[in-house]
């Protein structure tokens, strides 16, 4: 009988043995493929590297090429630095941006026009009063439509721009314009304050304005002003924008000398947001006379008051 037959197993291993050579080979060209990616990594914080040195090297470029107008501006002026201290002096300064020039330019493209709502609280009190004594210290072009809402009564500019006193004479025939000098920088705000705490000859009683002592009194006015009483009294002049620009001092104390020989005067001032106008409004037109404001516009309302000795029953702060 034949031996019994073993099953012939020879085709079934071959496959096998074909079969496992290629995913050999293929692990073999992936771990080739894996080592020659590695050195790549490595270039990558060079890359970053220079991308760094070249941002770093733009910015000093820039900071080179800049602008030395810009550094300049962005640093404090000597004025500002002082406000550190406790100096009263310094308070009195007024607020100015930095890169301002001292100088102020002949024409008020720095100085700030009345807002819609400001003008309209202004143009009322004018209507109301109409015809009237208005007396304005400064000339913006908004005020002009003040002198018609005023027909039939008194207006009158002082201005110290001759370019802004040109365009009001081009502009309208119906106002009366006077130039005028103003000769103290808002910088002596100060030494002025104190000058009239302490000087008899600036009490609100003092009689004759036009020919005061007092340091704050202007007494080179029209003669115009003094001989009329003033139912409306505008301040809003000179500029008053730098230290070295004649202040609104002068302009506010005089404004309250002349509403005090009246019978009843409105007091406007303007840029009440500064330090010189809103001290020297507290100071002689006394916050107790305060009737109205609106935005940087405040109206105070004065009555006569000649024989007083002081201007405000309490003093608005405390200066030595």
């Amino acid at each position: 009988m034949p031996p019994e037959l073993l099953p012939y197993c020879r085709p079934l291993l071959t496959p096998l043995v074909h079969f496992s050579a290629p995913v050999s080979l293929d692990s073999h060209k992936y771990s080739r493929a894996t080592k020659r990616m590695i050195p790549g990594k490595k270039i990558i914080p060079l890359i970053v590297f220079i991308l760094t040195s070249l941002s770093i090297l733009r910015l000093l470029r820039f900071a080179i090429t800049a602008s030395p107008s810009s550094t300049i501006s962005a640093l404090p002026s000597p004025l500002q630095q002082n406000c550190s201290t406790s100096s009263p002096t310094c308070n009195l300064v007024p607020s100015q941006s930095p890169g301002t020039s001292k100088t102020p330019p002949k024409n008020s493209a720095n100085a700030t026009a009345l807002t819609k709502k400001e003008f309209k609280l202004l143009s009322n009190l004018i209507a109301k009063k109409a015809p009237c004594n208005l007396l304005i210290f400064g000339s913006e072009p908004q005020y002009l439509k003040l002198s018609k809402i005023n027909a039939g009564g008194i207006t009158i500019f002082l201005e110290d721009d001759a370019d802004k006193i040109s365009a009001i004479k081009r502009k309208s025939n119906r106002t009366r314009v006077y130039k005028v000098e103003y000769h103290r920088p808002a910088k002596v705000a100060y030494e002025l304050l104190k000058h009239a705490r302490k000087n008899p000859a600036c009490a609100p009683s003092s009689r004759l304005l036009h020919a005061s002592k007092c340091k704050l009194a202007l007494t080179y006015l029209p003669q115009e002003v003094y001989k009329h009483k003033w139912d409306v009294v505008v301040v809003d002049g000179p500029s008053g924008n730098t230290p070295e620009a004649p202040g609104r001092m002068a302009t506010i104390y005089t404004a309250s000398m002349i509403a005090r020989t009246g019978n009843l005067t409105d007091v406007v001032v303007h840029d009440i947001d500064r330090t010189i106008e809103k001290w020297f409004s507290w100071e002689f037109l006394c916050e107790d006379n305060l009737v109205s404001s609106k935005g940087k516009l405040w109206n105070f309302r004065i009555t006569g008051q000649s024989n007083s000795t002081s201007f405000c029953p309490a003093k608005a702060f405390q200066i030595e």
